[in-house]
């Protein structure tokens, strides 16, 4: 039988259609194909103001002290927050685990920022809470929800905060929860796995090349002697390497190197071609 040319009948249409993701699974699509922490954020960026969130933070440690962050230089920290208030919290790491912690509530899943208010009405909240909240206020932060994601390690904490734009109330982002917070919520599920996935320095200076080729050998089992055979330099340079390894990643020992390396995801580092405009804090 010859090919049918002319146009589709409807049940063509119909069939293409089904083809078709719907938004939401095409921003999966795309989360799960980009290759940097920057073409996911700009794409969870654009996806939650969609949803009428259009500032957040989002935190990663595997580092964690108890109930806070740990050293903030080691987190994973993406904002798009005003750039003033950024560096007011990187001043202030206090302030920082202190918004973290009041808006996640400790517990894993969604929380309304009602609940902040609740605590403070009822005087259960710490001055330092009160303290930021009010600094947050003053730049515009105040309806939103955050998200607490569950982790495998007891070293983990992991959150995001979704501020909604100017001029909705809290019961306004309430009610459009109701209605499109499951989706919110695993869409950001998705965001996050695909973050701790990817490979990140923090804020301490980043790793060269040939600093990560050594650790990664030395992860493998390789004693100073292999690695300058291999690297066919002599053993002072390969000394050299590790030395400023450690330094650059502010740890004692190598073995701390290797295994802050690894935490971070260092190791086989595929780079992605480069981009214009992609910046960790926007």
């Amino acid at each position: 039988m010859p090919a049918r040319t002319g146009p589709p009948n409807g049940s063509d249409r119909q069939v293409r259609a089904m083809r078709r993701l719907n938004p939401s699974l095409e921003f999966v699509r795309d989360v799960l194909a980009a290759n940097s922490i920057e073409e996911v954020w700009q794409l969870h960026t654009a996806k939650m103001t969609e949803y009428g969130f259009d500032r957040m933070i989002y935190v990663n440690s595997r580092f964690c002290t108890g109930e806070n962050y740990g050293d903030l230089a080691d987190a994973l920290v993406l904002t798009n927050y005003n750039k003033d208030l950024v560096n007011l919290m990187f001043q202030d790491a206090q302030s920082l685990n202190a918004l973290i912690n009041i808006r996640a509530a400790r517990n894993i899943g969604a929380c309304s920022w009602q609940w902040t208010e609740d605590e403070r009405a009822a005087g259960r909240m710490p001055a330092k809470a009160i303290e930021v909240l009010d600094l947050y206020r003053e730049y515009g932060i105040g309806a939103g929800y955050t998200i607490s994601f569950a982790q495998v390690s007891e070293l983990s904490k992991s959150a995001i905060g979704l501020s909604a734009c100017m001029g909705f109330s809290q019961p306004a982002v309430d009610a459009m929860w109701a209605d499109q917070g499951a989706e919110i919520e695993l869409l950001n599920n998705v965001v996050d796995q695909k973050l701790q996935s990817l490979p990140y320095e923090g804020r301490h200076k980043p790793l060269t090349d040939r600093q990560r080729e050594v650790l990664r050998w030395v992860a493998q089992g390789k004693t100073l002697q292999d690695i300058a055979v291999i690297l066919g330099r002599n053993q002072a340079t390969v000394e050299k390497h590790l030395r400023l390894a450690r330094q650059n990643l502010n740890v004692e020992t190598t073995a701390q190197a290797v295994l802050k390396v690894a935490i971070q995801n260092q190791f086989f580092v595929v780079k992605p071609p480069p981009a214009d405009g992609q910046i960790l804090f926007s």
